[in-house]
């Protein structure tokens, strides 16, 4: 089993190490260039459709290993393939947000349509379980295309959502062996190789970005890998588990949505009052604050697999402690201030 888990990261980051730098020398000539604007940190032109190469790695390992026709994945396949292509267009011609939102619901229904979905709750204090009934396919597309978009939201600075969603991934394929999913374990596995390899090209100073075809790949099939990994558990905090492995780029999407909101602004209207900002605001440079992100995600995903083997008494208390320390964290960074401090970035 672990050598299969071993085999699907290292073939997918073996893939992306290999045709990332191809992409970065095709990317201009495509056209898949990100230039520089006021609300961007990158001060030159860079090429943005690496999420083509992680989306090779991706695909190309579970068809190695195996995995593709060991459950039934066609709506995992057929969604992720759309969201891919989506994104790839969006780096190439700039598609409007409401077209890229169809995109994603269509996606997102075909993995609930496939029998993908969110299908029961369990209550973390009397154990009871709880079937959604008509509720399950809304509340699954609804939660694929929340993840699919928070992921998007965090790809601001060099590194930081390869980082952040491989290190997600990575607890995903974590809880998904303890469940005995071996399929989800490896897919998990294959998204976390092909993030790590393409790290090697993306993080600070960046050499390639990933476009919204990797921000979105990799939010959507952290969604669904999320729902399969604990689609056959009734442990008490099941339902809480994906919100905490996946906490940095549903928190920081959660306080983007209240801010703008309160400010009257669409809540498509990018902005740079996100974390990463508020970090490179109190003086962190651009390595050090997505150093940070990442340790903080590393604690979230430590205590998402906590949650998932401790007994409820003690999973409440740490869900607890949790929840005080963001609470704390975010009133001290001030994520749902309005404006933000002009600052000097460094890098």
């Amino acid at each position: 089993m672990w050598l299969t888990i071993a085999q699907a990261f290292g073939m997918a980051c073996g893939v992306a190490l290999l045709v990332t730098p191809l992409l970065i020398l095709l990317a201009p000539a495509w056209g898949a260039v990100d230039k520089p604007s006021p609300r961007k940190i990158h001060a030159s032109s860079m090429p943005c459709i690496g999420g083509v190469g992680i989306g090779l790695a991706f695909y190309l390992s579970l068809w190695f290993s195996g995995q593709l026709v060991a459950v039934d994945f066609w709506g995992l396949l057929a969604g992720g393939l759309i969201i891919l292509g989506l994104g790839v267009i969006d780096d190439l011609r700039d598609l409007s947000p409401y077209i890229k939102l169809a995109g994603q619901i269509v996606a997102a229904a075909l993995v609930a349509l496939s029998g993908i979905q969110v299908e029961f709750i369990t209550h973390p204090l009397t154990d009871g379980v709880y079937a959604l009934g008509l509720l399950a396919v809304p509340l699954t597309i609804f939660w694929i295309v929340a993840v699919t978009n928070a992921v998007n939201l965090i790809d601001g600075l060099d590194g930081l959502a390869a980082g952040v969603s491989a290190l997600a991934a990575l607890v995903l394929a974590a809880v998904a062996w303890l469940e005995g999913q071996l399929a989800v374990a490896v897919g998990a596995m294959a998204l976390a190789g092909g993030a790590f390899g393409f790290l090697r090209y993306n993080f600070h100073p960046a050499r390639i970005f990933m476009g919204d075809s990797g921000a979105m790949f990799l939010g959507f099939h952290l969604a669904v890998f999320a729902l399969l990994g604990l689609s056959k558990s009734t442990t008490a905090y099941s339902l809480v588990i994906p919100f905490v492995i996946l906490g940095i780029p549903l928190l920081d999407t959660m306080f983007a949505v209240v801010r703008r909101l309160l400010s009257g602004q669409p809540i498509f209207r990018a902005d740079r009052d996100h974390l990463h900002h508020r970090l490179l605001a109190i003086g962190l440079s651009h390595r050090q604050t997505v150093i940070v992100i990442y340790a903080i995600s590393a604690v979230y995903g430590i205590s998402a697999l906590a949650l998932s083997w401790l007994a409820t008494p003690r999973a409440f208390i740490v869900l607890g402690l949790l929840a005080v320390g963001t609470i704390a964290g975010a009133e001290r960074l001030g994520v749902l201030r309005l404006k933000l401090r002009p600052s000097r970035y460094r890098s």
